[in-house]
């Protein structure tokens, strides 16, 4: 069986003096295999704890994950990740980060370089293979880490707040970056953003997080994704249902916001 499927899945993280936080409850939801889905919320809803669950990083209170048939029991090359900043190796060139994790496999550069050439020409960075990471600019290094990420052949990408740090005409270029690179290559991939544009943008499927504890409070399917691919953005963004969506999103944030506010003044 292709695909994730999450089920019942909660988090709670046990603090020294006696109380706990629920970052997570009974979250439940399927993702087929080449599916693209972004999650937005308010600040605290769960979208990295829950993140770092299906990359491994953490293991739930109680739930199930489960990808392509087998329960999900900690990090594996199956799953990639890629952060906001791209902790990369500064130190060496851009084609030794890209091929870092074939490397550490193992394999030969007759079995990854070919591969790894092909990334650098589809992230446009082939012509600045050999610069080290610290001299590149900050889109250039989340083009690296997308690279880095594709040449493990995850089946699952996970990308958390990849964008986050660059400046609006930068990230507008990578926002067509990965829908490019999800049509091509077919992977499924998981996008945590604070954008709602971005989610809107970036989500064939998008879900909209409560306040802690975090759970599904809303889910989107959306044809932008796929009108984007290869097409200005901007244009998508003139879609009137784009606008319609947008504004019924960031009034539900508004809300949530506000809901988070009322509850810190009461404990106060």
């Amino acid at each position: 069986m292709s695909g994730l499927s999450i089920s019942n899945l909660s988090m709670r993280f046990d603090l020294p003096n006696g109380d706990y936080v629920q970052a997570l409850q009974d979250v439940t939801l399927t993702l087929a295999q080449g599916e693209l889905m972004s999650v937005l919320g308010p600040s605290g809803c769960g979208k990295t704890t829950l993140l770092n669950i299906v990359a491994g990083f953490l293991a739930p209170t109680s739930g199930e994950l489960v990808l392509n048939g087998h329960e999900v029991r900690g990090p594996d090359a199956e799953r990639g990740m890629v952060f906001q900043q791209g902790a990369l190796f500064e130190w060496m060139s851009v084609r030794e980060n890209v091929s870092f994790g074939p490397r550490m496999a193992g394999k030969s550069e007759r079995e990854w370089g070919q591969n790894v050439d092909h990334l650098l020409d589809i992230v446009g960075l082939q012509d600045f293979k050999q610069k080290a990471i610290y001299e590149l600019s900050g889109g250039m290094q989340q083009r690296v880490a997308l690279a880095r990420c594709l040449a493990n052949d995850p089946d699952v990408i996970l990308m958390d707040e990849p964008l986050g740090a660059l400046d609006a005409l930068t990230r507008e270029k990578m926002q067509s970056l990965v829908l490019k690179l999800w049509k091509e290559t077919g992977k499924t991939i998981i996008l945590i953003t604070h954008s709602v544009e971005e989610a809107l943008l970036l989500g064939e499927r998008l879900l909209v997080m409560a306040p802690r504890p975090g759970r599904i409070h809303k889910e989107y399917r959306l044809p932008f994704a796929d009108l984007g691919v290869g097409e200005d953005l901007r244009e998508v963004k003139k879609h009137p249902e784009f606008a319609q969506r947008r504004e019924e999103i960031l009034g539900m944030i508004w809300d949530m916001e506000e809901e988070i506010m009322g509850r810190q003044e009461e404990s106060a």
